[in-house]
This record gives C-alpha cells, sequence and structure tokens, in this order.
C-alpha cells in the first residue's frame, strides 16, 4: 500500500499535473471458444467476455471513488482473432468483429482489441481472412481495434505484408471516408509487437498469457513536465534522476490500482505499462517535457536526444516501483493526441522524417499521424516498411498508426475528436518505392538473431 506521504504526494500530481491511470485492460483467452461454425464461435466469445468483464467497468469506478484517482479508459483485449477463430469455415471474419463490439458495448468498456493476426513469416488462411476484413469490419463497429504484426528481430520483415498492409489501410480509409477516415486510428501495423500492450489500438492478448488478466497503463506526462520544471538550470544527472524519481512514483500508483483491481474481480495481475501518454489537455504534452528540457520546439535539434533520455529513464523508474513492468513502457510520441506535437507540426518544426528519428527511440513508433488522402499504397508500404526495419534492427517494439484523410491535402486539419484529438495533414515524401515494395518476400531476421 502507498504511505501517508506517497498518498499526498500522489492527491498533489493529480490536482496539479493531470495524473491518471490511463486504462484498466481487461485480457481473455479466446481459445477454448474453437469452432467450425462461425455462429457458435461468435456466441462462445459473446458469452466468455461478457461474462469475465461484467464487473470491469463497475470495479473502475469504485476503485476511482476509493482511491480518487481518475481511471480513464476501462478496455479489453482478447486472443488474436485470426488464431481464435482459424477453425472456422468462412471467407470473412466481419461478423466476429461485430460479436466483439456487441460484447464491449454491453458490458460498457471503450474499446475492445484483438482483432489481429500475427503474420511475421507468413500467413494462414485465417490471416488472410483477418486481415481482408479489416476495412470492412472498422467500419461497421465503434469500439473494435485491430492489429498486424509484420516483423521481428527474430523472424526479419514479411514485406508481402508490408506491402499489404499499405493497401488495407488505404481501403479502410475510404471505408471510412464519412467519418474522417477514423477506421486507420483503430489500426496498427507492428513489428516486435508484444503480448500484454494494454493501450489501444494495439492491445491483444497473447497466446502465452493466462486464461484472463488484469492489466493497468498508468499515464503522467504532465507529472514529469512539472517535475523537470524545478531542475531548469541543473546538469542532465539531474534531469535524469529526477524523471526517474517521479516515473517511480507514478508506477506506484498503477500498482495499486492493478493490485486492488486483481482482488475485486478476481483475476490474476498482469503487469503495469507506465507510459507518457499525452492527451490534447494543456499540460499533459511530451513536447511541453522537451521544452522545458531546453528545445525551443519538438523537432529541433537535441530532439532525439531529450526523447532517449526520458523514455530510458521512465523504464528505470517503473521497474524499481514494480516487479512487472511490461507492456510498451516509455514514452509515446502520438502527433494528434499532443497539443505542443500539433503545434510543432503546424510550424513545420516536426516533420515526418525528424518523427522517424525519434522512433529510434520512443517506446512505440509513427502514431496517428494525418498525411494527404492521395498517398499511394506504396508510400504508405514505404513509411511502414522504414518503421519496421528500425524495430528489427534494433531489436525493439516500432508501430505505424497513419491515416491518409481522403478529400485533405498538406494545410488542412482533420478533427478525430475525444482522446485522439486533431491533426494537421503532414506532407510525405512523394518519390516513388513501387518497385521495391513489389519485390515481396521476407527479409531475413538480421545477423544478431542468432542467441541460441
Amino acid at each position: 500500500m502507498l504511505s501517508r506521504m506517497e498518498i499526498q504526494e500522489t492527491n498533489k500530481m493529480i490536482i496539479e499535473s493531470n495524473l491518471d491511470v490511463r486504462t484498466i485492460t481487461m485480457g481473455i483467452s479466446l481459445l477454448d471458444c474453437a469452432s467450425s461454425d462461425i455462429n457458435k464461435f461468435n456466441e462462445k466469445i459473446y458469452n466468455k467476455i461478457t461474462k469475465y468483464a461484467k464487473d470491469l467497468v463497475k470495479v473502475g469506478e469504485e476503485l476511482e471513488k476509493k482511491f480518487g484517482i481518475p481511471i480513464v479508459n476501462k478496455r479489453i483485449s482478447v486472443t488474436p482473432i485470426a488464431i481464435a477463430a482459424a477453425g472456422c469455415e468462412t471467407n470473412s471474419f466481419v461478423s466476429i468483429a461485430e460479436t466483439l463490439d456487441k460484447a464491449a458495448k454491453d458490458v460498457g468498456v471503450n474499446f475492445i482489441g484483438g482483432f489481429s493476426a500475427l503474420v511475421q513469416k507468413g500467413f494462414t488462411k485465417a490471416d488472410d481472412i483477418l486481415i481482408n476484413s479489416i476495412p470492412e469490419a472498422l467500419a461497421r463497429t465503434e469500439r473494435v481495434c485491430s492489429s498486424v504484426n509484420i516483423g521481428t528481430s527474430k523472424n526479419g520483415l514479411n514485406m508481402d505484408a508490408v506491402k499489404k498492409m499499405g493497401e488495407i489501410i488505404i481501403k479502410t480509409a475510404r471505408e471510412t471516408k464519412d467519418n474522417n477516415c477514423i477506421g486507420c486510428a483503430k489500426l496498427v501495423v507492428f513489428c516486435n509487437a508484444v503480448e500484454d500492450n494494454p493501450f489501444m489500438a494495439g492491445a491483444f492478448h497473447g497466446v502465452g498469457e493466462a486464461d484472463c488478466v488484469i492489466n493497468v497503463g498508468v499515464s503522467g506526462p504532465g507529472v514529469v513536465k512539472k517535475a523537470l520544471e524545478e531542475t531548469k538550470s541543473k546538469d542532465f544527472e539531474t534531469l535524469c534522476e529526477t524523471v526517474k524519481k517521479t516515473a517511480f512514483k507514478i508506477t506506484r500508483v498503477g500498482q495499486l490500482i492493478a493490485q486492488e483491481a486483481s482482488k475485486k474481480l478476481n483475476v490474476p495481475f498482469g503487469i503495469i505499462d507506465l507510459s507518457l501518454a499525452p492527451t490534447p489537455a494543456i499540460g499533459d504534452s511530451i513536447a511541453e517535457i522537451f521544452q522545458v528540457m531546453g528545445l525551443e520546439e519538438a523537432g529541433a535539434p537535441g530532439t532525439t536526444a531529450a526523447l532517449a533520455i526520458l523514455n530510458d529513464n521512465v523504464k528505470k523508474g517503473g521497474v524499481m516501483a514494480s516487479s512487472y513492468v511490461g507492456g510498451l513502457s516509455g514514452a509515446f510520441i502520438p502527433v494528434s493526441e499532443d497539443h505542443g506535437m500539433i503545434k510543432a507540426a503546424e510550424i513545420g518544426a516536426l516533420t515526418l522524417e525528424k518523427l522517424e528519428a525519434m522512433t529510434c527511440v520512443c517506446s512505440v513508433g509513427l502514431d496517428m499521424i494525418a498525411i494527404p488522402g492521395d498517398t499511394s499504397s506504396y508510400t504508405i508500404s514505404g513509411i511502414i516498411a522504414d518503421e519496421a526495419a528500425i524495430g528489427m534492427i534494433n531489436n525493439k517494439t516500432t508501430a505505424i498508426r497513419i491515416i491518409p484523410v481522403i478529400g485533405k491535402n498538406v494545410g488542412d486539419n482533420v478533427n478525430f475528436g475525444g482522446l485522439l484529438g486533431y491533426a494537421p495533414i503532414m506532407p510525405v515524401n512523394n518519390y516513388s518505392c513501387e518497385n521495391f515494395i513489389k519485390r515481396g518476400g521476407r527479409v531475413p531476421a538480421p545477423i544478431h538473431s542468432f542467441k541460441n
């Protein structure tokens, strides 16, 4: 439990610095729901999800009242559907997405993740069906999130999947063009996806996980910013120590909520994901942290170094506070969800190329980036390949959540609403990579993958 002093510090962080538990995510295995009949499969997964998660929202709200700590989201992740539904005799998984959506709505969560496929070395029949179902599935549902893992440091990159996902992102944008192409905001392409990520849109419940677990994502960019304001004239060692100590305190809050939620729901505690995930609110921004660290704007020379310092010391502080830090823990840099990033992109300080460099050291990748609607699928595939290569070579998770906004061009803005925020349409390098992407096949794993 937290000490009296920690409670007082926590209250101060909540009131002054937007500290919150960003999500309580219940991971649920659907492996025991297998059936060759898709209707029976849908019935089984609906019954299991609604049985296990029936009290998730209620418990989250009770914990908010008990501890006075905001718990922003209550969510569910499930076994990748391409695995769980592999035995179904069908040519479409759209009805499964609709079942997941109904289950999420009925238990009151805002997102359910796991409409996913893991294709780092190749496609099964079910993988093909799932990926081809993504555009229609995301157009016909509100709460379903989708992800596809196209590479790992151990297996290399599936370039056929890279090409395919460029096409799928374009199709998803077209299917949801009447709603600002919002479907693409619920679709992530990964390299080195993790099995216990509680954050959307990339959460899924890995096959190595227990039948049901509770994972908690805690966030606090505003808390880190507030702490660093007292170190403006200090050296880097002091700065690093301050970030580390602050991350420790934030993680302790997440640990408390996770343990209490686990106890009340009678579900094992999985991991704490300490990720500095910004929101559109003033004072809750990664870009503002960069400014406190001494940069004029996000994107200025030194930004990648600042992000590396931040990411590393967040992880160091987190692992000292809990034995079960996992997920993606670090710093997120989603453009549309961070008002400071939005401003930097609008004035030209932050470019797509600079963001790519920053993903070498952040906890995920290119996130919530709006681009012109006429961008080709090959260009998007090229961006995916670049980002996946960074993850593969550096043995880290990288991801791409990119939104080609139909009918919009550089200079326009798009508003996604809520925590997803709004974004300027960012310019894309339009020199062709078509012949490169058309090669297909697999990129072999890097030499350092041979560790046995």
